[in-house]
């Protein structure tokens, strides 16, 4: 078990060095997202919330992997559509399986509070990044300030997060 548990450490480990840097939206950032589910479903955080969280993670997964799919040199018609597409399907249809979602008890403008956290949450995360890009781009290529790729898509989810919260309180 101990030379399994070594090689597999070693594999990762060897991935990681090799590994190329994606930039369509910053490591941090995912992290940053992927830590605020975790958290919001332990502390009993609403639907609502967490499904904000849910939809930032979902883009940010979608565009580092369109992002990685063009250093490849692979594309095909239709790309981010269908990308999109499978990530969302592979996110939801199993919260729909397992009762997650779907069902009468967790509605929200007559809509289950998970999709209407995942659909507001992927839609202000896209918007920061591309808030981001554009106001990199205006300024010659270079950041505002430190840490502004993390900050632009992120804080939409913050503050939406809070917003969410003192009204469902």
């Amino acid at each position: 078990m101990k030379k399994i548990l070594a090689l597999g450490t070693l594999t990762v480990l060897f991935h990681a060095v090799l590994a190329t840097p994606v930039q369509a939206v910053c490591p941090v950032c995912a992290i940053a997202v992927g830590a605020g589910v975790g958290f919001s479903r332990y502390l009993g955080v609403d639907d609502l919330i967490t499904g904000l969280w849910v939809g930032g993670l979902l883009v940010s997964l979608i565009m580092w992997t369109l992002e990685w799919l063009a250093k490849k040199n692979r594309h095909f018609s239709g790309m981010e559509w269908w990308m999109s597409l499978a990530y969302f399907a592979l996110v939801v249809a199993p919260l729909y399986w397992l009762n997650i979602i779907g069902t009468h008890k967790h509605l929200l403008w007559m809509m289950d509070r998970l999709l209407v956290g995942i659909t507001l949450g992927s839609l202000v995360f896209f918007g920061g990044a591309a808030l981001y890009q554009y106001l990199k781009k205006k300024n010659n290529g270079h950041a505002h300030f430190p840490f502004e790729k993390v900050v632009m898509p992120v804080a939409p989810l913050l503050i939406l997060s809070a917003i969410f919260y003192f009204a469902t309180k």
